[in-house]
């Protein structure tokens, strides 16, 4: 075992490639681990990195191959399939857990574990990417320079990119299902596209429509603010549609359907090209408010999405095996502060703004 040495599962998805190409510049060395060996050993011999192959139903390879390194960063989703099994393995062998996962649902899995966590002094920070580092930490800069806010709104938007495989499938899994918010602390249903307005990100103004996202469980971590909502760019066509959705609800829950999704998934390209990568924008805006009617805003430009993952999970990786990491459940800038995100190349945050 090497400090600079950590578990990278999921390391042939596409994420995960993009994790491992660009490891060797933090001064880190995955081990590259996933179910198929002839992935493996592609995405070895143009990174340089030893693999391991194993599946996550093996917990006894499983717990062998976490024994190896201090951490392991998980990238293989959908994380209803994986989640569970991986971080069951590190709880047992006493190993740090990181992913890249924006599901409330896994937040609320993981959390559960605060307590043995902290017994076995390690940490668990679903997270570690675009779900929600820079979410997370626009929510504590607004919580920082408004204490009392007692409302928070989070948008976000991405130009110039598309979605993987890997976050189309999970999206695909998700249709037709209700959006999530916090209200008085308590996390409640609510219709998708029922709220919407024009935001403006800085540069550019997009429609946003509410959602689920993960901050509406994270934030609430990190800033202790009640009433947490969370939206997304849109285009206008979309929220026409969603007056109707209610009523073909049932039929987007069906396997049948989700399946006719998954197939065009399939046929699409992987994911978003270098080109897209190098040119691709990622912009949150949010607003707090507190019950004066006192409101501020703040906006945040990064790099494309995928690549903002790859970089904030390499800097929290980096960050646990030089020992700097908070044992139990954390939030990204629960853990680290409002300026982890300013650590990610290529991030412009502009100042407070009252309105």
């Amino acid at each position: 075992m090497t400090g600079k040495e950590f578990l990278l599962y999921g390391a042939y998805g596409y994420t995960g490639k993009l994790i491992a190409k660009r490891a060797a510049a933090y001064g880190l060395s995955p081990v590259l681990a996933g179910r198929n060996p002839e992935k493996l050993k592609l995405i070895a011999a143009e990174t340089g990195f030893r693999y391991k192959s194993f599946d996550l139903e093996n917990s006894a390879e499983l717990e062998s191959a976490l024994e190896e390194t201090p951490m392991v960063l998980h990238a293989a989703g959908p994380f209803k399939d994986t989640a569970g099994q991986m971080v069951n393995a590190c709880l047992k062998t006493g190993r740090h857990y990181i992913d890249i996962n924006g599901d409330i649902s896994y937040f609320q899995l993981i959390q559960q574990f605060d307590e043995e966590a902290r017994k076995r002094n390690i940490m668990l920070m679903p997270g570690a990417g675009f779900d929600v580092v820079p979410t997370d930490c626009i929510s504590l800069l607004l919580k920082n320079h408004l204490p009392d806010a007692g409302y928070l709104k989070i948008a976000f938007a991405n130009t110039g990119s598309r979605l993987s495989h890997g976050t189309a499938m999970t999206m695909a899994g998700k249709l037709g299902e209700s959006a999530s918010k916090r209200v008085n602390g308590k996390i409640v249903e609510s219709e998708m596209g029922e709220n919407h307005f024009i935001v403006n990100f800085g540069k550019k103004e997009f429609i946003v429509m509410n959602i689920s996202w993960g901050d509406v469980f994270t934030a609430w971590h990190t800033t202790g603010i009640p009433d947490i909502e969370t939206f997304t760019a849109v285009p206008e066509r979309m929220i026409r549609m969603l007056r109707f959705q209610s009523l073909f609800n049932w039929l987007l829950r069906t396997e049948m359907i989700r399946n006719l999704f998954r197939g065009r998934i399939k046929r699409a390209g992987e994911g978003p090209d270098e080109t897209m990568l190098a040119s691709g924008r990622s912009m949150v805006w949010a607003e707090a408010g507190n019950r004066s009617g006192k409101k501020i805003q703040a906006t945040l430009e990064g790099p494309e999405s995928y690549l903002l993952t790859a970089h904030s999970s390499l800097i929290i990786t980096k960050k646990i095996l030089e020992g700097n990491f908070k044992p139990g459940y954390q939030t990204p800038a629960g853990c680290y502060g409002e300026n982890l995100v300013k650590e990610i190349p290529d991030v412009e945050i502009s100042k407070i703004n009252p309105i």
